[in-house]
């Protein structure tokens, strides 16, 4: 008897196809499968699509309602046993790459699932020559169907599974889009296998909330950078900063200067890395080093991404209502 698998799609460009004006994610998920009927030797297939846009358009409304479908998709039961109930022993998402780690990265937090979800998709479309379409999606049913990946969020791309926390996108066009810099890949998927790094499992610690409509900025510090960025922000009301630092989490002495005055209000800072690798580190005592950002209140971010780091500021600000309390989000810098 064969797994079963629902996909869900929401476009991207493993859903797109040309035009005139430029490429757009026409096809759904019904269409997506057809395209690929290898797919029908390794599981039984349903599928529905919640979205039809491009990875740079997705936002938290989309990752909502692709968490909720994950959800719904479980029988009342929550055992994920195919065998006894109508439940699937999968999930599997397309999605355009832009945001793809995002995406996962939220369903990992807001999602506590008996059975794995996989977040696939394609940096060629179908009708482009040596299209990565078939083979990502096809290798997303293949690790979602594994026997040791019983339950997490994950990543398949260029035949390789990585963790929803620790993914990232890593370049704009080849084939090897995506790596994990700081712990590699969960597994690598071959011809004859799949073989394991570790355990497959989620690194993340979950946040009960379901769709945030916290305010939450990037901004990036670099050389020269000054204060006005976080200034319009607070000025504007946003709900949470979280600063792309430099190094180990650093900032100008002008922008350090306004990010002390932001925390002071009230407003949540959370320091990351803007390297793609690494962890923030509390070490330069000036204006805008680190260890006086942490000192005057800034959260650290350890080794996420700026922009998981944002994800997670939002959906703790969705959950709890005090500054203090939001920290605590971020204090195992693991997780």
């Amino acid at each position: 008897m064969l797994p079963q698998v629902h996909v869900v799609a929401t476009g991207g460009t493993i859903a797109s196809t040309p035009d005139e004006d430029g490429a757009a994610p026409n096809l759904d998920g019904e269409d997506l499968l057809v395209s690929v009927p290898e797919l029908a030797s390794h599981a039984d297939l349903s599928v529905e699509s919640v979205a039809q846009v491009p990875g740079f358009d997705v936002d938290f409304e989309i990752m909502a309602a692709v968490a909720e479908r994950a959800r719904e998709a479980v029988a009342a039961d929550g055992s994920g046993d195919s065998a006894t109930n109508d439940s699937p022993d999968a999930i599997v998402v397309t999605h355009g790459t832009d945001t793809m780690a995002e995406t996962a990265y939220f369903l990992d937090l807001v999602c506590s699932l008996p059975i794995p979800v996989v977040v696939t998709g394609a940096q060629r479309r179908l009708d482009e020559p040596s299209s990565d379409a078939p083979a990502n999606l096809l290798a997303a049913v293949r690790a979602a169907t594994h026997q040791r990946v019983d339950g997490g969020v994950f990543l398949v791309f260029d035949d390789e599974l990585h963790a929803a926390r620790d993914v990232r996108k890593v370049h704009s066009h080849k084939l090897a889009a995506f790596a994990s810099p700081n712990d590699g890949p969960v597994a690598t998927l071959t011809r004859a296998g799949v073989r394991f790094h570790r355990e497959p499992e989620s690194e993340s610690v979950s946040v009960s909330a379901t769709e945030p409509d916290a305010r939450v900025e990037i901004v990036v510090s670099a050389a020269g950078v000054d204060g006005r960025q976080v200034e319009r922000a607070v000025e504007s009301g946003v709900d949470g900063v979280v600063v792309a630092g430099t190094g180990l989490g650093n900032a100008t002495s002008d922008l350090g200067e306004t990010i002390a005055d932001a925390i002071d209000a009230g407003v949540p800072v959370v320091l990351t890395s803007r390297t793609g690798a690494g962890s923030t580190g509390a070490v330069y005592g000036t204006e805008g080093g680190g260890q006086t950002l942490q000192d005057r209140g800034a959260i650290p971010g350890g080794d996420l991404a700026p922009w998981k780091a944002r994800v997670k500021l939002a959906l703790a600000l969705d959950a709890v209502d005090d500054s203090t309390t939001v920290s605590e989000y971020f204090s195992n810098a693991t997780e």
